[in-house]
């Protein structure tokens, strides 16, 4: 398996600066690479450039391109090996960013793009489409994608910004019941639910779980422990 992927459970850890504790994730994943061809699609209340120029300020070592910048959005993914570039996807709502994804026919490039080697970073919404489907996301579906089907880098369903606190008096379902939900359906599905400031790294054909804290996978009615530095390659089957 070629593909060098990091999929970043949040932006901000507690009251961080943005990207302050993914920082060294991504530049260690980035290796030698410092150009960027990041998506702002999942930006709703922020415009894109200004998306960009967050991330441009977080990551000062890189050179950051919006992809929406390019006439030919699809053209650019697949040239972005060649161009020493990295695939990058920010967070924000999961929906917005599948469908405008679909709007442009990035699926099928981002995908082979993966495939042949070109580095991925995504973090929130932009970790959550390397699952199968983003049927786990924590988002609210104020758009309808074509499809739920996401970029399939994982077989399995992803949960970032996990938690398992409920807060006192609040009456509404956890965390753990919504993904219980899930599972209850679709019991053979593994879902992979990773806390804010940790991250799932997928390369040469291994992945493990980065960070100070331990995650979950939940399947049928069993809730396991995800540990930190665990080879986790058994999802990827």
């Amino acid at each position: 398996m070629t593909a060098h992927v990091l999929m970043l459970s949040s932006s901000r850890q507690g009251t961080e600066d943005y990207l302050a504790h993914a920082k060294p994730h991504i530049l260690t994943h980035l290796g030698k690479r410092r150009e960027l061809l990041f998506m702002p699609y999942a930006g709703v209340t922020t415009s894109w450039d200004d998306y960009v120029g967050a991330v441009q300020s977080a990551l000062p070592e890189c050179q950051v391109k919006g992809i929406h910048q390019f006439t030919d959005p699809a053209a650019a993914v697949a040239q972005a090996d060649a161009n020493g570039q990295t695939i990058v996807v920010g967070g924000g709502n999961t929906f917005h960013l599948l469908n405008t994804l679909y709007q442009n026919n990035l699926i099928s490039p981002i995908q082979q793009a993966i495939d042949c080697g070109t580095p991925y970073i995504g973090w929130s919404a932009g970790a959550n489409i390397c699952g199968a489907t983003i049927r786990t996301t924590n988002d609210m579906p104020i758009i309808e994608p074509p499809s739920f089907n996401a970029l399939g880098i994982l077989p399995c369903q992803l949960n970032p910004h996990y938690t398992d606190y409920q807060p006192p008096n609040h009456n509404g379902e956890s965390r753990d019941q919504r993904l219980a939900e899930f599972t209850t359906l679709h019991p053979d599905i593994p879902v992979l639910a990773i806390r804010e400031g940790t991250a799932l790294r997928l390369s040469s054909g291994q992945m493990t779980l980065l960070g100070d804290k331990d995650g979950v996978v939940f399947k049928g009615t069993t809730r396991t422990i995800l540990r930190v530095g665990e080879d986790l390659s058994k999802y990827l089957a």
